[in-house]
């Protein structure tokens, strides 16, 4: 038994050490720094966007123990992810562990590099799920929870398998309480898109809503609980040039139920942008549809 502690015990030391020559600290924030992700040998470091609260004046705290400055590429709130580039050797990118790899119950180690030197925590893959939609709207391939501890400064340091690979980014900010892991896939499609338009864009009603119960005869024709109360509309917004009011209970998009705000928030991709989307609406109790063209998210 003592031979095989010892073997695991070597194995995650190798992992940490392999992990973190890929691991930076970033401050861009007042107070603790918090961790980045080396994406590739010219200089692309992948952060979360919480910890960014301005967009200059970044810091980039390299593997040598030296920093440099960083520019903002961009940034995705949604995916609470961002991009910065580092005009500077910055170390060796990581190399990345797809998703078919994992089942829950594999150790996990969790990077962190707040100050000048890698810390790490151990923890196991506690879920694996399907697709999901943050609550902000944003697409992620795989739910993937982990029982690590986020110690402050970890947000934006990678998940890690036992061979050193790099299965995501952690994040506190998604969902409160819970350690979720942004996997591989999503990440390259943020750093894709925010590298080639800055920005990822997602469709914008301009209305604020809550859940509510339908009346039972229109619940049970409808198939559906619940609509959105529109509690606000935006002047001059896409809801109001669409003919939507203050009090309308909104029903489907383009035939797909609406029930929560994340339903809303899902269907409003960046592709639907500019786009016609038929609205199902209740108003004085009775059903209207109206036609709304989906603007982008300032």
């Amino acid at each position: 038994m003592g031979d095989v502690l010892s073997q695991v015990s070597e194995a995650m030391a190798q992992a940490v050490k392999t992990a973190g020559e890929s691991v930076v600290r970033v401050e861009g924030r007042r107070r603790l720094p918090a961790s980045g992700i080396l994406w590739s040998d010219d200089g692309l470091v992948l952060t979360a966007h919480h910890v960014l609260h301005h967009d200059d004046e970044i810091g980039i705290g390299l593997p040598d123990g030296e920093t440099a400055p960083g520019k903002l590429v961009g940034r995705d709130p949604s995916t609470d992810l961002a991009v910065v580039r580092v005009e500077a050797r910055a170390g060796k990118p990581a190399r990345w562990m797809e998703l078919d790899q994992l089942q829950v119950g594999h150790l996990v180690l969790a990077l962190g590099r707040p100050g000048k030197t890698v810390q790490a925590t151990l923890g196991v893959i506690s879920a694996l799920g399907e697709s999901w939609r943050t609550p902000g709207g944003g697409s992620v391939e795989r739910y993937l929870q982990t029982d690590v501890v986020m110690y402050p400064g970890f947000s934006g340091g990678p998940l890690v398998g036992m061979g050193g690979e790099v299965i995501g980014l952690n994040t506190s900010a998604l969902v409160r309480g819970v350690s979720l892991t942004i996997p591989v896939p999503t990440l390259r499609k943020v750093v894709e898109t925010l590298l080639t338009h800055g920005r990822v864009r997602r469709g914008f009603l301009g209305v604020g809503a809550q859940p509510v119960r339908l009346p039972g005869a229109l619940a049970e024709r409808l198939g559906q609980e619940t609509g959105l109360l529109l509690l606000s509309v935006e002047a001059d917004g896409p809801a109001e040039k669409g003919g939507l009011m203050l009090g309308d209970t909104l029903l489907a998009l383009d035939g797909a139920p609406v029930r929560h705000l994340d339903e809303l928030l899902g269907m409003l991709s960046g592709e639907r942008v500019g786009t016609s989307a038929k609205v199902r609406l209740l108003r004085g109790g009775e059903t209207k549809e109206l036609k709304v063209t989906i603007g982008e998210r300032p």
